[in-house]
């Protein structure tokens, strides 16, 4: 009787690698070393270079600006009435454009409407001659430290798409903030204070609304921390009544040994949730301060014009910004107009009117940020920005007022490497667009990135499937910006 060979015991593959383990011949043992190192590749690059994902970044090069002030102007303020004097609005008013230059459509105009002239004044300021209004005239006495972009250029004339554009560089909703890019890009500067901070109008935020500051897609630790007015701009930071310092500090670590326990390699967004809880608990001790404008002195106070009820919002929020750059935020929104139609730049029934109202709250206190940082040594390394969705258009709507033009408009930069006492790009002859040295919004983002030491095209955020960015496909940096 012939005796069976054994039959040899054969291990149940469970996994692609326990198959890949126990295959016979050479071909399953270089498969699985193909994966192994496949895998481990994959994760270290996934692995954090810190378990808190607001910790400080290399940037890709050099800086010339570690933080950002970004003033924003809601409603689109009119360039020909404050950086842009066109001469041909006083010889073509109460005349149609003509039809060489175009006639477009905006919200509410058809373009058939006739120009409106300026009765604004004009003069050079500065050494280097600089246009600025009579509307802007303590702007004017720093515009040798300002960087004028006169080429500006969006793609839509509604405000909320506009503002999109501006803020996530897409019309549509649901991509992240300039802000959020620039935490997620650098990580914060300090271990006490939001990376991105955001200071609405009081009396409302912008059409926009939430998503001018949100993180999208990114993990919601980037998404900018709303700080409104009083006493206790951050809400739900001061401990309930009754419980002690000692007894926060025993729930906090409690909480915080929960969720680090068997916390799952790469999660990043459970390790944002832990980050945010963490930076709250450091804020209650920190944040006060901040805040505290009581304690800069008297002079400061009435350079920002905090002792001018119509300065005295305005003023303050800069001064916060100043106060919270000075402390290592990395990015702070600060909103000019908000709520109803009468606290925006929206100069649709009366240009004048709306303007002089707005500027007066914000000539004084801009010109103060500007001359506070460079007093303090902060100028140089410190980037702001006055911005908005879009300008006027040179034809009226009604007798007064102007609509909103995309085609071309002004906004501007100064400190964190910009080279003041210039103006960048041309607008034609009455102002409605853009034709020299145009700037699109993608790379007014580019320029901004650049300055701040990330490369625009290598800043990406891996979304179903693709690389997203904040410049989205296009985008060059305004190498004139600088000087270069």
């Amino acid at each position: 009787m012939n005796t069976p060979h054994p039959i040899p015991h054969i291990p149940v593959a469970r996994t692609r690698r326990d198959f890949l383990t126990h295959a016979g011949g050479g071909l399953g043992s270089l498969a699985l070393s193909w994966m192994l190192a496949r895998d481990a590749q994959a994760a270290a690059a996934s692995k954090p270079a810190s378990t808190n994902p607001l910790a400080a970044k290399e940037p890709h090069f050099a800086p010339t600006a570690k933080r950002v002030i970004f003033m924003f102007m809601v409603g689109g303020p009119s360039q020909m009435d404050l950086f842009d004097p066109k001469p041909a609005l006083t010889k073509w008013a109460g005349k149609p454009l003509p039809e060489s230059v175009g006639r477009p459509v905006s919200q509410f105009t058809k373009g058939t409407e006739t120009v409106l002239a300026s009765t604004r004044k004009f003069k050079q300021h500065g050494q280097s001659g600089q246009w600025v209004s009579d509307l802007m005239p303590h702007l004017a006495s720093v515009s040798d430290e300002i960087c004028f972009l006169k080429s500006c250029w969006c793609n839509s004339t509604i405000h909320a798409p506009a503002m999109y554009e501006l803020h996530t560089g897409r019309i549509l909703m649901g991509h992240p903030s300039i802000g959020s890019w620039v935490s997620y890009g650098l990580g914060s500067a300090s271990e006490n204070l939001p990376a991105y901070c955001v200071m609405p109008q009081p009396q409302g935020v912008p059409e926009g609304g939430a998503p001018c500051w949100g993180s999208a897609y990114l993990p919601a630790v980037y998404q900018g921390t709303l700080l409104r007015k009083g006493a206790a701009p951050v809400l739900n930071l001061k401990p309930p009544a009754g419980v002690t310092a000692a007894q926060n500090e025993r729930t906090f670590n409690l909480v915080k040994k929960l969720n680090e326990m068997n916390l799952p390699a790469g999660d990043s967004d459970l390790q944002s949730r832990i980050a945010s809880y963490e930076l709250a608990f450091r804020m209650q001790s920190h944040a006060p301060e901040a805040v505290d404008l009581a304690r800069e002195s008297v002079e400061t106070h009435r350079l920002y014009g905090i002792d001018d009820p119509q300065t005295a919002d305005f003023g303050s929020r800069l001064l916060l910004a100043r106060r919270l750059v000075e402390r290592g935020v990395r990015f702070v929104q600060v909103y000019s107009g908000g709520g109803p139609l009468s606290w925006q730049w929206d100069a649709h029934n009366d240009v004048n009117e709306n303007h002089e109202k707005m500027c007066g709250h914000v000539d004084k206190p801009v010109a103060a940020l500007i001359t506070d940082l460079k007093r303090r040594g902060m100028l140089d390394d410190t980037l702001v920005v006055w911005c908005s969705e879009f300008g006027r258009t040179p034809n009226s709507q009604g007798t007064k007022g102007r609509d909103h033009n995309p085609l071309g408009y002004t906004m501007w930069m100064a400190g964190g490497g910009v080279k003041g006492g210039q103006s960048i790009g041309e607008t034609d002859e009455f102002g409605l667009k853009a034709i020299r040295d145009r700037i699109s919004v993608h790379d007014f983002h580019a320029t901004i990135l650049y300055l701040l030491g990330l490369e625009h095209t290598w800043l990406t955020y891996l979304h179903n499937g693709r690389d997203e960015r904040l410049t989205d496909i296009a985008g060059e940096v305004v190498t004139a910006v600088t000087g270069a």
